[in-house]
């Protein structure tokens, strides 16, 4: 699992004593391509959070490399129902 890509955020202050990091979102590859059924990874070395891209200020889910193998490969398999919007 490669590590975290970490950035500054915009509201941190200007003299760098008080900062704070975010982490950085992407859309994930196995989101669906016609906008509507996405989500966003963050690679949080040692764990993987998980957002729903239309509310990215909403809950997150956050796994460790193990147990995120096993959810994508249920979810793959269909064994592990999603919930329907």
């Amino acid at each position: 699992m490669r590590r975290a890509h970490w950035r500054k955020s915009s509201y941190s202050g200007g003299g760098g004593g008080d900062c704070v990091e975010i982490a950085s979102w992407r859309k994930s590859s196995h989101s669906g391509s016609d906008g509507g059924e996405c989500i966003e990874v963050a690679p949080l070395s040692p764990h993987i959070a998980v957002r729903d891209s239309k509310d990215p200020d909403g809950p997150k889910l956050v796994f460790d490399a193990a147990d995120w193998r096993t959810f994508t490969r249920r979810i793959k398999a269909g064994a592990q129902p999603l919930p329907t919007v």
